[in-house]
């Protein structure tokens, strides 16, 4: 089978080029064999895809555009019904192909037949509901009983298996350890409680330290201020001091007699 791809190699419009571009790039990203026709070099490939394609496909003026695919002879659809399969994984079932085995479409077609008609072994589907003219509910109840118990079974074959203390988790885990090792979990917590002591003891001499050292630096701020008083006191009196040692004139004397004088009369 040949996927024909009917397309116009001189369009005069960008949106068909690109169209036909889409197409194409993408087919070949899949690999799938296909013929181009060009339309506009070829009156008979024009000719044969305008009467192949039917009539509800056709554009109201009856002329269809391209790009139009075909399969062989089986009309497939124009761009927009393409990029309606590629956009649903569907694009092999849109050529009329099937799909590649693994692929995300094959995979999907699978899915679909299993819900349709049921998981299929051996070439023929399971789970036959038609026996002798009459349902087979009694069987598949009795089959769904069957495997109840068998799930049962392997829960305790599952527990008789797995050691005592995975099987009941951590809190048997930690009852185990308590009982066997009693006396070192005692010694584990006067260790901690240790710890914690020496711990309080450090932090309370690191508060006393701190508190002697702001003590001293208030004190050594309120020496200051007096030792300046002091100095200051020193200064004036030497200056008091050079005041009276300074010699007295003779007329200063002279004026000191003269008043005293006076003041005797």
């Amino acid at each position: 089978m040949v996927i024909k791809v009917f397309l116009a190699s001189s369009s005069g419009s960008t949106a068909i080029k690109k169209k036909q571009q889409d197409v194409l790039g993408f087919l070949e990203a899949l690999k799938v064999d296909y013929a181009p026709l060009d339309i506009a070099c070829n009156e008979d490939n024009r000719m044969w895809m305008r009467e192949n394609v039917p009539v509800e496909k056709k554009p109201t003026n009856g002329i269809p555009l391209p790009p139009q695919i075909f399969n062989e002879e089986s009309y497939c659809g124009d761009y927009e019904t393409f990029f309606d399969a590629k956009e649903d994984n569907a694009v092999f079932a849109f050529l009329g192909l099937p799909p590649p085995p693994g692929s995300k479409e094959a995979k999907e077609a699978e899915k679909a037949f299993i819900l349709e008609n049921g998981p299929v072994e051996n070439g023929t589907v399971e789970n036959e509901t038609v026996e002798n003219g009459t349902d087979d509910a009694e069987d598949e109840e009795n089959l769904e009983a069957e495997e109840v118990e068998e799930e049962n079974l392997d829960d305790d074959s599952l527990k008789r298996e797995v050691p005592m203390e995975e099987f009941n988790g951590d809190e048997h885990t930690d009852e185990v350890e308590a009982e066997v090792g009693g006396e070192t979990g005692e010694e584990a917590a006067e260790e901690a409680a240790e710890e914690d002591a020496a711990a309080e003891e450090k932090v309370a001499k690191e508060e006393e330290e701190e508190v002697v050292e702001n003590t001293e630096e208030a004190a050594e701020d309120t020496k200051a201020p007096v030792k300046q008083e002091e100095a200051q006191e020193e200064v004036e009196d030497e200056e008091a001091k050079g005041e009276d040692d300074h010699p007295v004139s003779e007329e200063e004397e002279e004026l000191r007699q003269l008043e005293q004088e006076e003041e005797d009369e």
